[in-house]
Formats: C-alpha cells, structure tokens, sequence
C-alpha cells in the first residue's frame, strides 16, 4: 500500500511538473531592453540582467566572409583576429594581461555576413574593461609580427582541417549551392588565398568594413543602464569611418540540375556526405515553422533520419538535415557519415528517408511532438547573458522583428496539418540536389554516378569550377 500511494505521490509530482514547464513555455516573453543609435550610426541595444554581478559584450561589424574576395579568401577572419593584437593605446601584452588579471574572456572571429568581438567580465571591472573593447573595435594598430603569426597558423590551420572531412565538407557544397555568390566564399581560406594576403590589404579591410554605420552592440547583464549609455556614449561617438564598400544584396543563383562532387581521400576509412539545396532567408516568416518539419526530418536524435540510418540499420553514428540561413538566402543539407563498405547502402536509405517527407508528409501525433520538442527547446536558448545579446544583434544583422521571441510558441501553436503539407512543398527541395562526398574516389564515384555527372577532387583542392 505504501508503494501504491509512493505512485501515487510520483505521478502528481511529474504532472505538476510538466504543467509548470508548460506554463514557463507559454509565458517566455523577451526581456526588458533599451535602445538607442549614436550619431555616428552605432546601434546599441542595453539589456538590464541583475541575477549574477557578470556583463556581455557584443559586438557585431558588417566585415564577414562575404565581404572577402575568392583571390584573397579568410581575409575577414584574419582581420578579426588582429583585433587583439594591439590599439593605439594598448599593446598585445597588456590587453592580454589586464583582461586575465580581471578573469574577462575577449573573442573575436567572422562568420558569413559580420565580424564579432565579445566579452564577458565582472560588473565592477566595467571601467577598465570597456575602454579596451572600444579601442580593439575601433583602433587596432594591426601589428606586422602578430600579422605573420596569424598568418602562418592560419596556413597550418588549412592543412590541418583536410585531415578531417567533416571539417571541410561544407566549402564544397557551398560553392555548388551558391556559385559566383559571396557566401561561397570559404571562411577559412586556402593556402594560396592566405598567402596573398598583406597586412595593407588588412588595413584596407578594416577601413571599408569596420564602420559604425552598420554594425550593432548589445551589451547584457548587471548594471546601471544610465551610467552604461553615457559610458558607450562616450567611449564610441568618436568612432567615425564611413567605410568605402557597401553591403549590396547579391541574387543568389538558381538550380537548374543536380550535381555530384567526389573529394577523394586515399585513406579514408569511411564516406562523409552532404546532400541538399537551396534554402531559405532567416527572416522568412516561416522559419520557425520550417524548424519544426526540420525537428521530425533530421532536427533531433529521434528523428526519421537518425532512427532509420543509426537506431534501426547501425550505418552510421548520428544523420541531421537542417538549413543555414543567411540574410539573402541560406541552403538545406542533409549529413552523415558511413563505412566505406556501406557507402551505397547509406545514400540509398537517406534519399528513401527524405522522399518519405513529400510522399506521406506528417500526421498529427509526429508534428504534435515535434511542436512540443521546439517549444521545450526554446527557452534554454536564451538562458544567458550571451545567448540574449546574440538574439538583438541577429535581429538587427538578420533582420528579424524583435517581438520574435514573444510570438515564437504562438506560432510555433499554429503549425497544423495543412501548414506543415504547405511549408514542406514550398521549402524542403525536390529535385535538383547536390551532393558531396568524400572518402575513397574508386569506390564511390560508381555508386553516386546515377545521380548525375561527376566531378572528383583531390582533398589537397579547394574550390570547385
């Protein structure tokens, strides 16, 4: 009897639990923010965060990937990472040594459409902190030693990066997705990209491309927001490059047929593969419903791609599909990886899985889960500092609407039967795909021969023509 009402007890603990998680779902609003534009053009967004004495810094410069030149490919990120090399008021060895003193950690990097400089740090030290921020951001002195440094590890770094396909795969299907389009620029760069590059052309970049007009700071966490906008006020107002070169949109080119790409790798024990397509904007109104569909396809462990190709036939450790989304278009992509004995047998059960999603669509039970799954998931996205910073300068780079978090599980709610069958017609690619794989060229390039003309690589090259 003891046992029975223990039960009991369990049972009503676990639904007044789910109900509580329920309920936190529905009410997941954004949080409280400023905002305010300097006269130079800087956006800023402030959000007040008081549950631990801890501040982040974001920063976010339109000079991405695709503000590079094929010819001088991983300039952005070059340029990025120089940042900290030194100021016109602080030297490589004193910013590295101050900001550890005070344990902040710095970071800056390029992604496709910007460049990012981020901090986090103690409340307190926001006085010596943010003065170095702004002259990384806004006075790099660019020194010629670390240039050379960088340069060479970012040689190494390509090298390195072939031994691993997984690591490399996508600079091959990006070029066939996107062409003559900057995104498919590979963010890296090759070998001979990176030894082109000059510390004036770094220059060069900086001064087109690191503008005020342009880019966004989101800064979150525990302050006064008052002292805070005076402090940003005055540290960055005095910021002025126009910049030379524009961010123009770019029409990405059409898939007229499916194209194939071997990469071969002579010792490959195993085939990687990426096959898919165009994509879709971030600001597309029917992202998130996309994601949903995505969760049931490839989005999740228990999703038709991972049970079919791991639970249920052992080929593989793990398949996704999702979509890249960038601000003028983006690409869908299905992964995984398999033993070259299984290479067939793989591609054979992934495309059989995927024709699954146009023949049969969804029923209510699978999209009523996967619905649940993306609102379950949804507000541990933005649990920290980082994580809400990131959200207001996405809204800004991507141009999304900033009420998106408040409407997120409204319309994630909506997405019915008849909405999922539209949202699959109308973004999940049918036709025309393109697909990559590397491993062995010998035992591959007959097997995938049927889905169109093949073109085989060396793993020593970089892009495709």
């Amino acid at each position: 009897m003891k046992t029975f009402y223990n039960l009991i007890n369990i049972t009503i603990v676990i639904i007044c639990l789910s109900n509580y998680s329920l309920q936190a779902q529905s009410n997941f609003k954004s949080p409280a923010y400023e905002h305010f534009i300097l006269d130079n053009g800087l956006k800023v967004y402030m959000v007040v965060q008081k549950e631990v004495p801890l501040v982040h810094f974001r920063a976010v410069v339109p000079a991405g990937v695709r503000q590079d030149s094929k010819e001088q490919a991983g300039l952005s990120e070059l340029t990025a990472n120089l940042l900290s090399s030194g100021t016109a008021s602080y030297d490589k060895e004193t910013i590295e040594t101050t900001l550890d003193f005070m344990g902040a950690s710095y970071n800056s990097s390029s992604n496709m459409e910007a460049s990012v400089l981020t901090s986090s740090f103690i409340n307190k030290d926001l006085p010596h902190v943010l003065p170095i921020l702004t002259e990384m951001l806004t006075k790099p002195s660019f020194e010629e030693a670390e240039f050379v440094k960088l340069k060479q590890r970012a040689v190494a770094g390509v090298d390195q990066s072939r031994e691993s396909p997984r690591s490399v795969i996508n600079n091959y299907f990006n070029q066939l997705v996107y062409g003559a389009h900057p995104y498919a620029n590979i963010p890296s760069g090759t070998k001979q990209s990176i030894e082109r590059i000059e510390l004036k052309d770094v220059n060069r970049f900086y001064s087109d491309h690191y503008t005020p007009m342009g880019s966004v700071i989101a800064v979150v966490g525990d302050f006064d927001p008052t002292e805070m906008k005076t402090q940003l006020t005055n540290l960055f107002s005095s910021w002025n490059n126009v910049g030379k070169v524009k961010n123009n949109r770019t029409v990405l080119p059409s898939l007229d047929s499916s194209r194939v790409v071997v990469v071969n790798k002579e010792d490959a024990r195993e085939t990687t593969l990426l096959i898919g397509g165009v994509g879709v904007p971030r600001n597309i109104s029917d992202y998130i419903g996309i994601q949903v569909i995505n969760t049931i396809l490839g989005g999740r462990f228990t999703s038709w791609l991972n049970d079919e190709l791991r639970v249920n036939s052992g080929l593989t450790y793990g398949a996704r599909s999702g979509f890249s989304a960038l601000r003028e278009g983006g690409s869908f992509s299905m992964s995984t990886f398999t033993a070259n004995e299984t290479t067939e047998q793989t591609i054979d059960l992934l495309l059989k899985t995927y024709q699954k999603i146009h023949k049969t669509g969804v029923d209510s039970k699978t999209l009523e889960s996967a619905k649940n799954y993306v609102m379950g998931q949804f507000p541990p996205n933005y649990e920290t500092n980082a994580a809400i910073a990131r959200f207001f300068t996405d809204t800004y780079t991507y141009e999304l609407p900033l009420d998106y978090i408040d409407r997120f599980n409204e319309s994630v709610s909506s997405i019915d039967i008849v909405k999922a069958t539209q949202i699959i017609e109308d973004y999940f690619p049918k036709e025309n795909m393109q697909m990559v794989f590397i491993g062995k060229a010998s035992e591959i390039t007959p097997i995938v021969s049927k889905y169109g003309p093949v073109k085989v690589l060396e793993i020593s090259e970089d892009v495709y023509e």
